[in-house]
C-alpha cells in the first residue's frame, strides 16, 4: 500500500478548455471577432496543430520544430516557443494572437479540476497521505490549485521546467520523493500518459493510470487511488 502518492497535472487533476473556448476567450479580451462559422473552424484547425497545451496532441509535427518538441518542458523559453510555433501554423487576424493564446493557457480560469478531484485529494490528507504534482510543463501552476481551492492538498510541486528534466527521466520522480522524504517503492503515481508517467516505475513507484478525457466524461477516475493507499 502507498503511503505517499504523487499526481500528474493535466489530463489527471485537471482539464484544460476546449480549443473552442480558448480562442473565443483570446478573441474577447482582443476585441477581436470572426463569424462564428470561421472562429469554429480555426479552432479545430488550432487542435488539430496542437497549439493548445493540455489538449490534443499534434496531428503533425513541422519539421523545424521537431527537436523543439521533444525537449519543451524543459524550460519555460523552450515551452512557450514549441506551442506558439505550432499556433503559428494556423493564420491569424493578428500575430499577437498566438502569445495572446499562449498567455490565456496559464490563466486558473483556463482549467478545471475533475469532479472527483477535490474529494481525493481531501482523502488522502484526512489519511495522513503525503501528496505531491509531477508535471511535465513550462510554467508555473501553482496559482491555478490555489484559485480552485486545492493547493492546500498539495505537501510539494515539482515541475519539469524548474529542473531541466522531463518525465519519463526518473530524475523527476526522484526529486518529488526526496520532497517528501517518501520511499519510491511506497510511492504511487498516477497519472494519464504511460510513456511520460510510467517513469516512475523505474524508481520502484507503483503506477496507476487514468483517461485523459473532458470532465465531463469522467467523474471518478482518481477514486480507486483511495484504495491503493494505507
Amino acid at each position: 500500500m502507498a503511503s505517499t502518492v504523487l499526481f500528474d497535472f493535466s489530463g489527471t487533476l485537471f482539464r484544460i478548455e476546449s480549443a473552442e473556448s480558448w480562442l473565443r476567450a483570446v478573441l474577447d479580451a482582443a476585441g477581436a471577432e470572426l463569424p462564428e462559422g470561421e472562429l469554429r473552424g480555426t479552432a479545430r484547425a488550432l487542435e488539430a496543430a496542437g497549439a493548445l497545451p493540455g489538449g490534443a496532441s499534434p496531428a503533425r509535427i513541422p519539421q523545424e520544430l521537431a527537436g523543439l518538441w521533444q525537449v519543451r518542458d524543459e524550460s519555460a523559453e523552450l515551452h512557450r516557443a514549441a506551442y506558439t510555433g505550432l499556433s503559428r501554423q494556423v493564420p491569424l487576424s493578428d500575430p499577437a494572437l498566438h502569445d495572446a493564446l499562449y498567455d490565456r493557457h496559464m490563466l486558473p480560469a483556463a482549467w478545471a479540476p475533475y469532479p472527483d478531484a477535490p474529494h481525493v485529494l481531501s482523502g488522502l490528507r484526512e489519511r495522513g497521505v503525503r501528496v505531491g504534482v509531477v508535471s511535465n510543463i513550462g510554467w508555473d501552476l501553482r496559482p491555478v490549485f490555489r484559485e480552485h481551492g486545492l493547493d492546500a492538498y498539495v505537501d510539494a510541486y515539482v515541475l519539469s521546467y524548474e529542473h531541466g528534466v522531463q518525465k519519463p527521466d526518473p530524475r523527476l520522480f526522484a526529486t518529488a520523493c526526496e520532497a517528501l522524504g517518501a520511499d519510491p517503492r511506497a510511492t504511487l503515481m498516477v497519472g494519464d500518459s504511460r510513456p511520460a508517467d510510467g517513469g516512475a516505475a523505474a524508481l520502484g513507484c507503483s503506477v496507476y493510470f487514468v483517461d485523459h478525457l473532458p470532465t465531463a466524461e469522467r467523474p471518478d477516475g482518481l477514486r480507486p487511488v483511495l484504495d491503493l493507499v494505507g
